[in-house]
């Protein structure tokens, strides 16, 4: 059978997710292809190093968002580290440079220090996507992306901004004794909040962050593997990671299966390959498992991206 639940009219995001190599972004093209041809306004999103959306769809596609079907309503973005900063910047670079200068000399590039720190991309990322959501301008974002890396992290510091702070300004140990001498007292120039104030405005931004990526009904989690060895141990992992943040995975889907044994060559891959997939069904028995075939051409333009959709929701 096909993919379940991802088109489910609650459905706001979608993560794909899986090691690099597996088909990640051609599911994500599928998906987003499908949604949009069910009516829906649909964005993908790619926020690998090496995006190869533009490839896959034969479009330029870049940091800004491009309508990828002159048909349907299907639009992309490819958005790099650098300009994920750059957008962090601009939204907490002037609160987070209030909060250090009253503390420490600093100058304004200190923000980008802070902004370098592991998991803050992750952190926005979310943070972005999750307005983009709300702001109602589409109805579904497929994220083509590592989940483990972008929301385990996550969950293990829901207070991510506020860790960052603490560690980058090396105010550690004392933080909590200025702040509560000093919470009712210092406030900004042009502003009315305290620290404690901003401070907390980026703790309810964590927390609404992690509420949002936990509710099954709005946010799906789909792993994409291969039916090898590493592909496997890999997605153990992952979804040992994810069970424990009380985050679900409905849908698993085993890519480059070998169909036919038209050769000795393929005859043993797929006697290999099916030892793998026994085991992925054996293990996540309350997955749903979707197999995606080898196919002898490389998936290009909308016609190879509407056989893979038609495949995944077979």
């Amino acid at each position: 059978m096909g993919l379940v639940n991802v088109t489910d009219k609650d459905v706001k995001l979608i993560m794909v997710g899986g090691k690099g190599g597996v088909g990640k972004t051609t599911c994500a093209s599928a998906i987003s292809l499908k949604m949009a041809m069910d009516g829906k306004r649909v964005l993908v999103i790619s926020s690998d190093p090496t995006p190869s959306l533009s490839d896959i769809f034969e479009v330029p596609i870049g940091s800004e968002e491009v309508k990828i079907h002159n048909t349907y309503e299907l639009y992309g973005l490819e958005i790099s580290s650098d300009v994920v900063l750059k957008k962090w910047k601009e939204r907490f670079g002037r609160e987070i440079y209030e909060v250090i200068s009253s503390f420490a000399n600093v100058d304004y590039d200190f923000v980008d220090y802070i902004g370098t720190a592991p998991g803050i991309e992750e952190e926005y990322m979310l943070s972005f996507i999750i307005e983009l959501v709300e702001s109602g301008k589409y109805d579904v974002v497929v994220w083509d992306t590592a989940p483990a890396g972008h929301t385990v992290r996550l969950l293990k510091l829901p207070h991510l901004f506020l860790k960052h702070l603490e560690a980058a300004t090396k105010f550690y140990m004392n933080m909590y004794g200025y702040l509560e001498k000093l919470k009712d007292v210092i406030k900004f120039k042009g502003s009315k909040r305290t620290i404690l104030e901003i401070i907390g405005s980026w703790e309810a931004l964590s927390e609404r962050i992690v509420e949002f990526i936990r509710n099954e009904n709005v946010t799906k989690y789909l792993i994409i593997t291969i039916p090898e060895a590493l592909g496997v141990r890999l997605t153990e992992r992952v979804i040992k990671d994810f069970e424990e943040n009380r985050l679900k995975v409905e849908n698993i889907i085993v890519n480059y299966v070998v169909k036919d044994e038209d050769c000795e060559f393929h005859k043993v891959r797929k006697r290999m390959q099916e030892y793998y997939i026994d085991f992925i069904e054996n293990t996540y028995k309350d997955v749903n498992i979707v197999t995606l075939y080898l196919s002898p051409y490389e998936v290009k333009g909308i016609e190879r991206i509407l056989e893979v959709s038609k495949a995944l929701f077979a």
